[in-house]
């Protein structure tokens, strides 16, 4: 499959490198060197440590706003280094680069998943694979090649089995019931479930519905409202956030302080 490189080329960056060490501007130059006409965009690098949910989460959020063909590159991977495949994920738009962990499943499953490439030929990475930075020297140079026009064919070999799909991409339903898993917590508290608007209409929930909402083994009444402001001040709710997913929260408070939650944590709704 032939995949379409724009005139001029965008690569985003998101990791969980932090903003104190010379990761992202290896990464960076890495990139410049191969493809110096590259516009480069951190979509963030402060993704919680190793914390590939969140990561996902994050980069689903961001990827669809960017120009048709950017090439969006994920590096969030505990396991590197070990036995980990590093792919290539063309999807309907655009194209993921990153470690097949999950944490470039959420966008590009949405977006709609076309092509699934192992990264296997060395000559686009850099000619020292280190075991500890596939960010620099096999991520960045690949997506750098990628933006100068490469055949997607030159990657590697297709993966049969599909990109790999996490379990935190789904919730479970059963009756009027939605068992949730944490993805993300914010910068406000608001804790972010992997539940989606669908799921809910699924469901035939509609706004103004009550909800108990087992977190952590309290229970804890709240409503499914539009917005923040149609709580009561310090009140929790529930509703959809501007990525469709569902979020509990608390108006002009914190979430996930009130109630002690982490990412990965379980939430049971019953409405």
């Amino acid at each position: 499959m032939v995949f379409r490189v724009a005139r001029e080329p965008v690569i985003t960056l998101l990791t969980d490198f932090g903003y104190r060490d010379h990761y992202v501007a290896a990464m960076k130059a890495v990139i410049l060197s191969i493809c110096p006409r590259a516009s480069i965009i951190d979509i963030t690098h402060g993704v919680p440590k190793f914390d590939v949910r969140a990561a996902a989460y994050l980069l689903k959020a961001a990827y669809k706003y960017f120009p048709r063909y950017t090439i969006h590159v994920a590096v969030v991977d505990p396991g590197v280094g070990t036995e980990g495949r590093g792919v290539v994920v063309k999807t309907r738009d655009y194209v993921f680069v990153g470690p097949d962990n999950g944490v470039l499943a959420l966008a590009a499953l949405e977006d709609g998943v076309e092509e699934v490439r192992v990264i296997e030929n060395r000559s686009l990475t850099l000619p020292r694979v280190s075991y500890t930075f596939h960010g620099r020297d096999v991520f960045a140079p690949v997506a750098a090649h990628l933006a100068r026009g490469i055949p997607l064919t030159v990657v590697g070999s297709l993966v049969r089995d599909g990109l790999k799909v996490p379990e935190f991409a789904e919730p479970k339903v059963g009756g009027r019931a939605l068992e949730c898993e944490v993805v993300y917590i914010d910068d406000f508290g608001n804790v972010v479930l992997n539940a989606r608007r669908e799921h809910l209409s699924q469901l035939g929930v509609s706004y103004g519905a009550h909800c108990r909402v087992l977190v952590r083994g309290q229970e804890v009444e709240a409503r499914y409202l539009p917005s923040y402001g149609y709580a009561g001040e310090g009140e929790p709710l529930l509703l959809i956030n501007s990525e469709e997913h569902l979020e509990l929260a608390v108006n002009k408070g914190s979430a996930a302080q009130a109630f002690g939650l982490k990412n990965g944590d379980k939430v049971t709704i019953h409405f």
